[in-house]
């Protein structure tokens, strides 16, 4: 969720987009448009601009991620031909990586904590993923669906696992694609981003490549009841593992600072925690006043998009 000045809204959407065939699913990946949200902006006075990763080809943001990690692994040469793709993941990771591994003839399996939703295990399942649904335990506890992924790959011949939380290319794909496109939307004036972390990869990479765009752009993370990074990031640092909670959210949130993100973690400028509360209430609004059926991970981001652009206030440059 992006941020930008209101006087110079009419700037922001002076470049034209032309068509093209896209020859493969990876090829439609990515290049999403932004949305302004009409009344959300009026109520702030900035400009709050949502990109619209829902109209990435498996339906989220992780298409992306999904996508540069399997490209790693290929670029290594630990994937070869007719492979198996070991991940775990909360979810929409899985998804795209089950999209990614279809298109590119390789086999897919994910590991996945048995709280999550039936019909994403159903979904996976029908894009040919083997799915293996395990208790939630901690990072610590051996038996978390992360570790029992790597052993799995690690059992396997010319197999891999992709590792999205601690595999730099999962961020690389942010800083290669996602910031570049919201700063050439946006002309260069976005003020600020601020989103959720599972694995750090999306607000580490974005906030990299507009802070080396531009110093001034500001980057909140934004966090769900449970999640320590809130803590981590209020304390400077000295508050890692105090959880409070739990969150309806599904993907996000954090119980340490993954290697995505711990790079990066010197530029985040400020956290803001949203409850669930809050997320809930803007999953109608956006529905009501703006026609978009999102979630409440999204819903979530919009929530912190508002705060920061109050945080900030409007249309003034020096605050950023």
């Amino acid at each position: 969720m992006l941020t930008c000045r209101l006087p110079r809204l009419t700037r922001l959407y002076s470049v034209a987009s032309s068509l093209k065939v896209a020859n493969s699913f990876i090829d439609a990946i990515g290049n999403t448009p932004l949305i302004r949200l009409k009344r959300l902006s009026e109520e702030t006075g900035s400009d709050i601009l949502a990109k619209a990763e829902f109209m990435n080809p498996g339906g989220s943001v992780k298409d992306r991620a999904a996508l540069f990690v399997i490209k790693d692994s290929e670029e290594k040469g630990e994937l070869k031909a007719g492979g198996t793709v070991v991940e775990g993941t909360a979810g929409n990771t899985g998804i795209g990586l089950a999209h990614v591994c279809r298109s590119k003839g390789y086999k897919c399996v994910i590991y996945m904590p048995n709280t999550q939703s039936q019909e994403k295990i159903d979904l996976l399942r029908m894009l040919g993923a083997e799915v293996y649904p395990v208790p939630a335990v901690a990072f610590e506890n051996p038996e978390n669906y992360n570790h029992q992924a790597r052993r799995h790959a690690e059992k396997l011949p010319n197999a891999v696992w992709t590792n999205q939380f601690d595999n730099i290319a999962n961020r690389r794909a942010h800083l290669e694609t996602t910031g570049p496109e919201i700063w050439e939307q946006t002309n260069g004036l976005v003020d600020g981003f601020t989103c959720s972390t599972g694995t750090g990869g999306t607000l580490a990479g974005v906030t990299r490549f507009l802070k080396e765009k531009n110093p001034k752009v500001k980057s909140f993370i934004a966090d769900p009841p449970g999640s320590v990074l809130y803590n981590y990031f209020k304390s400077g640092g000295k508050v890692l593992n105090e959880r409070s909670g739990s969150s309806i959210t599904e993907g996000i949130g954090q119980g340490r600072v993954t290697t995505n993100l711990q790079p990066d973690v010197d530029l985040i400028d400020d956290a803001l925690y949203i409850s669930d509360e809050k997320s809930i209430e803007m999953v109608y609004r956006l529905l009501d006043e703006e026609g978009l059926y999102v979630g409440a991970s999204t819903a979530l981001n919009v929530v912190a998009a508002v705060e920061m652009a109050k945080i900030l206030g409007p249309g003034i440059q020096s605050s950023y």
